[in-house]
């Protein structure tokens, strides 16, 4: 990408579209659908008609779907009808959701039965839910036909389907009871019974967050992931592509929510400043308002700060130095919690855990505040300040590692929650402990 778009981009700019159709067609499609992210809308629509058909598709697969609103929007209709009808299932309904209602039904309305029978399966799940990120397409076999029989339908199948590598294996009533893999069709006795093969599926509910089931494919290396309904049948198949798209999107999401943001849907320089400013000012505003209770916290404790001026001094270390370690833990644990690594039922040993980590943080980091306040103030300011740094560290600690539990067992993503909940919580908290440690230390 680093070389295709400055030669993309210079030769659109000069209007030379002869060269710019070379770049393209000599580039894979990933590649393409990387530089034409990078492109202004207009650009990425000139050099998005230079495509052939069947390059097209792949392309416009390989956008992401706010890319693909913006590329709709500049396209014909007839243009936009070829391309909308050519993907698959999930990727069709990923872009009907970025597009208005009255263009996603004008859509819908003109692919065909088949194709808007399958999209309507996937769009019939939760927004946020495997089902919704599944492709409803794929061919399954019985555990008694043989291999042969299983290749057989696989070729006849095989091009509606979105992968082939997995093929699940079910009963009767459709219900999922193992999957065979296409390497087993190929290279066994073609005589020998599918169910021979048979191995036992990781499979993910169709009503399931998509980032955990997404995880659970790539962290296990499945080329797909069946995806059942409540009974178990068979409904769709997560690919390990779409599960690696739907892993990196949470983590983008996840690392501008820890810095206080929300996501930027397009690249940085493609954004304008007023999108910039939204993805931003919202926590500003909530980090603001909170700030309020750390006044108020100063206002009750006015008399003491004025009989010991240097109390103040300190403020801006012990609140900081809460803060960072609260969002410390809170990303650990916001980590762990997507990863797999902890659950809501883990609060207990989280707590715990976390309570330790500050209490140990808390000794290392109020010894050296005790030493060195106390040998360019006082031995009393020194114990203060040390005192407080114990406290403010594990407590700090403690509720920034409980806070994603809590939240994720609420139903609201951790990451939203943690950032301004834990800033407030420490400011507040913290002042309230160092000024009452202060009144006990100092006789006040």
């Amino acid at each position: 990408m680093d070389e295709l778009k400055p030669r993309l981009a210079a030769a659109l700019a000069s209007h030379d579209l002869t060269a710019a159709a070379a770049h393209l067609a000599a580039a894979p499609p990933q590649e393409v659908a990387a530089a034409l992210a990078t492109l202004e809308p207009e650009s990425s629509a000139v050099a998005f008609r230079l495509l052939p058909r069947h390059r097209a598709l792949a392309v416009f697969e390989g956008l992401t779907p706010t890319a693909q609103h913006e590329l709709v929007q500049l396209l014909g209709e007839d243009e936009v009808v070829a391309v909308f009808a050519g993907l698959d299932p999930d990727d069709r309904v990923g872009l009907l959701d970025e597009l208005p209602a009255a263009v996603a039904t004008r859509l819908l309305r003109q692919v065909d039965d088949d194709a808007r029978a399958a999209t309507a399966v996937v769009l019939g799940y939760p927004r946020g839910s495997v089902g919704r990120r599944m492709s409803p397409q794929f061919v399954d076999v019985r555990p008694e036909h043989t291999l042969r029989e299983a290749l057989d339908r696989v070729r006849e199948r095989g091009h509606r389907s979105e992968t082939i590598y997995t093929v699940p294996v079910v009963d009767d009533s459709r219900r999922l009871v193992g999957v065979v893999s296409l390497r087993d069709l190929l290279l066994h006795d073609p005589a020998d019974a599918v169910a021979d093969h048979l191995a036992r599926p990781i499979v993910a509910h169709a009503e399931e967050d998509a980032e955990q089931a997404a995880r659970r494919c790539v962290e296990r290396r499945v080329l797909a992931l069946p995806v059942v309904d409540g009974e178990d049948r068979l409904v769709g198949l997560l690919t390990v592509d779409d599960a690696t798209r739907i892993v990196a999107a949470a983590g983008d999401e996840d690392a501008a929510r820890a810095g206080g943001a929300e996501p930027l849907h397009r690249p940085y320089l493609l954004s304008s400043v007023r999108a910039i400013t939204r993805t931003r000012v919202v926590w500003l505003l909530v980090l603001g308002l909170s700030a309020v209770l750390t006044v108020n916290v100063l206002e009750l404790f006015e008399g003491t700060l004025a009989e010991h001026v240097v109390l103040a001094l300190f403020i801006p270390l012990l609140t900081g130095i809460g803060g960072n370690t609260g969002s410390q833990a809170a990303t650990t644990v916001t980590r762990a919690l997507a990863t797999g690594e902890a659950s809501p039922r883990d609060l207990g040993r989280v707590a715990f855990k976390e309570m330790r980590t500050g209490l140990l943080l808390g000794a290392v980091l109020g010894s050296l505040g005790w030493a060195v306040a106390s040998l360019v103030y006082s031995p009393s300011i020194g114990t203060v300040v040390g005192l407080t740094l114990v406290a403010v560290c594990t407590m700090a600690a403690t509720v920034g590692g409980t806070t994603p539990l809590v939240a994720r067992a609420a139903g609201v993503d951790p990451a939203v929650v943690s950032t301004p909940f834990i800033t407030t919580f420490c400011d507040a908290t913290g002042l309230l402990v160092y000024f009452t440690i202060a009144r006990a230390v100092l006789g006040l």
